[in-house]
Formats: C-alpha cells, structure tokens, sequence
C-alpha cells in the first residue's frame, strides 16, 4: 500500500495539541461551574436546616472554585490568541511562498522574452511604425485633390464589392408546355388539337 501523500507537519502536530488543551479546559469549566451550583444548593439547604457554619463552608468552596474558573478564562484566553498567531503564521508562510513561486515564474518569462528591455523596445518600436504610417496617411491626404479622394474612396468600395461573398441566384423552375395534347379519334388516328382549344365536355 502507498503512503498518503498529505503528512502532518510540526506545525499541524503543535496547533492540534494546543486546540487539545484548549478543549480540555473548556470540560475543566464546565466541571467547575456545576461544582459552584452545586455548592449553592448545599449552602441553601444547610441553611434551611438552621446549619450556618456549614453553609458558609459551602459558599467558601464555592469561593475558592469560582477563582479557579477566572484563572481558567484567562488559561483559555492565552490559548485561542497562541492558536489564532499559529495559524495566521501559517497562513503567512504560504503567502510568502506563493510570492516566492509567482516571482520565479516571471523571471522565467521574462528571460524567455529577452527581458524587460527587449519587450520595451519592441513596444517602441511598435509605437514608431504606428506613428509613420499616420504620417504618411497624413501626408498623402494633402497632396491629393477631392476629386482623388472621392475616386480612391470608390476604388475601395470597388474593391470591397468585388471581395464579397457571391451570392448565387435562385434556380427558377421551367415554364409550362403551350401545345395541346393529340386527341384519339374513333378511327383510330391521332388528331392535334390547338394549343388554346379546351376539350369539350363530355355529355352525361
């Protein structure tokens, strides 16, 4: 069987005990405060029974316990702010190396492209063509007449027409024969009858 890739590293095994401990004194402070309200009820019903100095023994432990559960608080308010730095630390050192990764790959780009520099001048130079040919659109424009203008604006949509998507006509379907069918006489022989002659209806 194969390992599991996912390992416990120090710092999971160390925020784990620290949650473990922290829970342990949250069961601690539950124990307590059932011990105070315990101690309540004995005082209360040593009371009834005419024993004060029982009672007060009762509420002296009850005391003694409820100082036990502020220092628990305190334990318990230590451990959440430890366990909060840990994780945020964690979460720090993978941004950091996330930072470290991202830094890396772009130097590797940057080396694939020739660097900065190159990417710069190839930018400028870029720039420079778009400006030439701006100049000399610019130039041409003014040498030329409207006249011109207009007949190389029209040599265009020329152009554009010429370049477009024939779009082919629809075949149209063939026309209707205009001679007559022939006719069979009672002789046997076929007569044909004029295109514009109708039949004569039979009688019934």
């Amino acid at each position: 069987m194969g390992t599991s890739s996912s390992k416990i590293t120090p710092q999971d095994q160390a925020i784990y005990d620290l949650k473990l401990q922290r829970d342990r004194l949250h069961q601690y402070q539950r124990r307590i405060t059932h011990l105070t309200t315990r101690e309540t009820d004995i005082a209360r019903s040593l009371l009834a029974k005419g024993d004060k100095p029982r009672a007060l023994l009762a509420l002296r432990r009850k005391k003694y316990q409820e100082s036990l559960l502020a220092k628990t608080d305190q334990q318990l308010e230590q451990l959440e702010k430890l366990v909060s730095s840990v994780e945020f630390a964690l979460i720090q050192k993978d941004v950091v190396f996330g930072l470290q990764q991202g830094t890396k790959v772009l130097k590797e780009i940057h080396a694939e492209m020739g660097g900065i520099d190159k990417v710069e001048k190839l930018m400028g130079e870029t720039q420079e063509e778009i400006e030439y040919q701006k100049e000399v659109s610019e130039v041409l424009a003014g040498r030329i007449s409207v006249q011109d203008e207009e007949e190389v604006e029209e040599e265009l949509e020329r152009l554009e027409r010429e370049m477009a998507p024939k779009v082919t006509e629809p075949v149209g379907l063939p026309s209707a024969p205009d001679t007559a069918l022939p006719e069979v006489t009672t002789g046997g022989r076929q007569e044909a009858k004029p295109a514009g002659e109708r039949r004569e209806a039979i009688p019934a």
